[in-house]
């Protein structure tokens, strides 16, 4: 089972971002996947998830600006960000929800920066 993090980038404050996560191997199947994300000196924390069936849940800090969903025939997650804050900046990662330690991947670099 792979996951791979894609469509980081530098973007200003206030811009957009969208994510993409592709999963390979039979890891689909499971009901909720999430985000997370690294910021350098500090733990990752989650950031969203989407079930199955589309069902969101938001960290306070994104709500109202990034947007998860799912297509399950693709098997990809997808992480739309907007109005983004230099306190957005890390390495952001997909994974199951709750993260199963041997599925993190290398993740995507965001920059929000001017």
């Amino acid at each position: 089972v792979q996951l791979q993090a894609s469509g980081g980038g530098l973007v200003q404050p206030g811009g957009s971002l969208r994510l993409s996560c592709a999963a390979s191997g039979n890891i689909f199947g499971i009901n909720v996947m999430g985000w997370y994300r690294l910021a350098p000196g500090k733990q990752r924390e989650w950031v969203a998830s989407v079930r199955r069936e589309g069902t969101t849940n938001y960290a306070d800090s994104v709500k109202g600006r990034f947007t998860i969903s799912r297509d399950n025939s693709a098997k990809i997650v997808y992480l739309q960000m907007d109005s983004l804050r230099p306190e957005d900046t890390a390495m952001y990662y997909c994974n199951t929800y709750p993260p199963a330690p041997q599925w993190w991947g290398q993740g995507t670099l965001v920059t929000v920066s001017s």
